[in-house]
């Protein structure tokens, strides 16, 4: 599975232009009324962790997904349950949203 910091999401971006790239933020409700990214360039989905397995059918299998959420662990957890699922272009986004504010926008709130 491809690691990919915030600073790094524009080239992967790029990468999978023609294929309409996801980010897949499964942190919970609370944590996007706290600090929400804007979809600039992707297709943004919130999907808790927890809510993933029963929202399979929300997700293509041949899109590239790259997984966020607050530091980078319950994304790398969805990340690796998605590849035994047989999704084929999943990134974890290192850092989470807390690394995005530091590179991507300081604008989001840290918490």
């Amino acid at each position: 599975m491809e690691q990919i910091r915030p600073a790094q999401l524009n080239e992967w971006l790029a990468l999978h232009a023609d294929q309409n790239p996801l980010v897949l933020d499964v942190r919970e409700p609370w944590e996007l009324q706290t600090a929400s990214v804007k979809a600039e360039g992707f297709e943004l989905l919130n999907i808790p962790m927890q809510q993933i397995p029963a929202s399979l059918n929300l997700l293509d299998e041949d899109r590239p997904i790259a997984c966020l959420c607050h530091h980078g662990m319950r994304s790398m957890q969805v990340a690796v349950f998605l590849e035994r699922q047989g999704y084929t272009q999943v990134s974890n986004l290192t850092g989470g949203i807390d690394l995005w504010t530091a590179e991507r926008d300081p604008s989001v709130p840290r918490y």
